[in-house]
């Protein structure tokens, strides 16, 4: 899976199977939740996963006042250094709205909070 997900990622290869994409997508989720406790701010990557994350206040009902959402080859190209949170905006690749709502302070993901659990 690693090298399937990598290469993908790379534009090297097509794109893996969607058992291992989506496996990427949540673990590197999780692994964001970990490293920016809180419930502020929701990232969502369609269809696979949605993790509440970035202290601040809560919120509970309705759409959230922070939203971050994006693709899933475009969020594990975040988390893994292939593409950086300014340009993702730059380009239209992230929406983002909300004042908590930029991930720059926790991306890319740390090496050891990503390698042999994401699988790329």
């Amino acid at each position: 899976m690693r090298d399937e997900v990598g290469k993908w990622l790379d534009g090297t290869a097509g794109e893996p199977g969607r058992a291992e994409v989506a496996q990427a997508v949540r673990r590197s989720l999780r692994a964001l939740a970990q490293l920016a406790p809180g419930a502020a701010v929701e990232v969502r990557v369609p269809p696979f996963a949605a993790v509440q994350c970035v202290a601040g206040p809560r919120h509970a009902r309705g759409t959230p006042p922070n939203v971050v959402e994006t693709d899933p080859r475009t969020w594990l190209q975040l988390a893994t250094a292939r593409l950086t949170w300014q340009t993702a905006i730059t380009e239209g690749r992230v929406v983002a709205s909300g004042p908590r709502a930029d991930l720059s302070p926790w991306l890319p993901l740390p090496l050891n909070a990503i390698s042999g659990t994401m699988g790329i």
